[in-house]
C-alpha cells in the first residue's frame, strides 16, 4: 500500500525504530561494551600528528591570551602546590569519568526506562562526533606543550591513572584532547541528574559534577578552557540528535516504557 507521505511499510517500520523500547539487560552491556572498545579503538588509530598538535596547542593558547582567559598555567601551579589536593584530582580525572558516566546509565535503566535510550543516544552522539575533532583537529594538551612552564601532575606526583601519563601513555593518543570528553559526559551526566532527579541535594550535585571537572582538567594540565567548549558543542549535537530521532528531549519523554514495550515520541503532559 502506497500512500501520499510514502510506501506504509517503509513508514511504519521507521516508526518502529524511532519508538521508545524496553531496555534488555544484557544488549545493553553488550552495546556499551562494543562501542567503548571501538570509540577506544578509533581515537586511538587517530594518527598523532604530533607537530601539528603542538601548533594547534600554541594557537589555543595564544588566542586565550589574547582574549585574556589564559589561567591555566596560574591554576595549574596553585593546584600542584597542594599535594593532598591535586593527587585527589588525579584520581578524579582518572576514575569518575567512567564510574559516574556508568552509574547515571545504571540509574537511568532502574528508574527512568522510557528514557533511558534517548538518553544513551546522546551521550554515543556526543562521543562520536567527539572523533571527528580528534581527526581533524589534533591537539597537544597543556603538559606537552614546548616552551611553557606546565605541569604533568600525574607525573609528578606518581599518582596512577591517567590514560595520557607514564606508562599508559602508549594505549592512548597523545594528541587527542579537542573536544574533551571529560566535559561532554560530565555535563551529560549533570544535566540528566538536574532533569530527572527530584531530591534538591541531587540536582544541586548535578550542577557540581561538570563544574568540578572543568577545574579538574585545568589544574591537571590535560586540557585547555576550549577542550570545554569544543565538549559542549559535541553534546549539543548529541541533545539535538536524540531530539529529532524522538520527537523530544529525553527529559521529556514518558519515565516509563508504555504498555507493549514500545512508545512514540510522545511529550509527558
Amino acid at each position: 500500500m502506497v500512500t501520499a507521505d510514502g510506501p506504509a511499510p517503509e513508514r511504519s517500520r521507521l516508526r518502529e525504530w524511532r519508538s521508545v523500547r524496553r531496555p534488555r539487560i544484557w544488549f545493553e552491556i553488550l552495546l556499551i561494551a562494543v562501542s567503548y572498545w571501538t570509540y577506544s579503538l578509533v581515537r586511538n588509530a587517530v594518527p598523532e600528528q604530533k607537530a601539528q598538535a603542538l601548533r594547534n596547542a600554541d594557537w589555543i593558547w595564544e588566542t586565550e591570551q589574547a582574549l585574556g582567559i589564559a589561567v591555566e598555567q596560574t591554576v595549574n601551579h596553585a593546584a600542584n602546590s597542594v599535594t593532598w589536593l591535586i593527587v585527589t584530582m588525579n584520581y578524579y580525572y582518572a576514575t569518575l569519568h567512567f564510574l559516574v558516566t556508568i552509574g547515571i546509565l545504571v540509574w537511568l535503566y532502574r528508574g527512568h526506562p522510557g528514557r533511558y535510550a534517548p538518553a544513551r543516544l546522546v551521550l554515543f552522539a556526543t562521543t562520536g562526533v567527539a572523533l571527528v575533532g580528534y581527526y581533524l583537529y589534533p591537539l597537544a594538551p597543556p603538559r606537552l606543550m614546548n616552551g611553557q612552564d606546565f605541569i604533568d601532575t600525574v607525573l609528578v606526583h606518581h599518582t596512577w591513572g591517567s590514560m595520557a601519563s607514564g606508562d599508559l601513555k602508549h594505549m592512548s593518543n597523545q594528541y587527542a584532547a579537542m573536544p574533551s570528553m571529560h566535559i561532554g559526559w560530565s555535563l551529560w551526566c549533570g544535566l540528566t541528574v538536574f532533569a530527572l532527579a527530584t531530591a534538591p541535594w541531587a540536582r544541586i550535585l548535578g550542577l557540581l559534577y561538570p563544574t568540578l571537572t572543568l577545574v579538574v582538567i585545568v589544574a591537571t594540565a590535560n586540557h585547555f578552557w576550549l577542550d570545554a567548549v569544543g565538549g559542549l558543542l559535541c553534546l549539543g549535537f548529541g541533545y539535538g540528535l536524540s531530539s529529532v530521532w524522538y520527537g523530544a528531549l529525553p527529559h521529556r519523554l514518558p519515565r516509563h516504557v508504555p504498555d507493549g514495550g514500545r512508545g512514540g515520541p510522545v511529550l509527558m503532559a
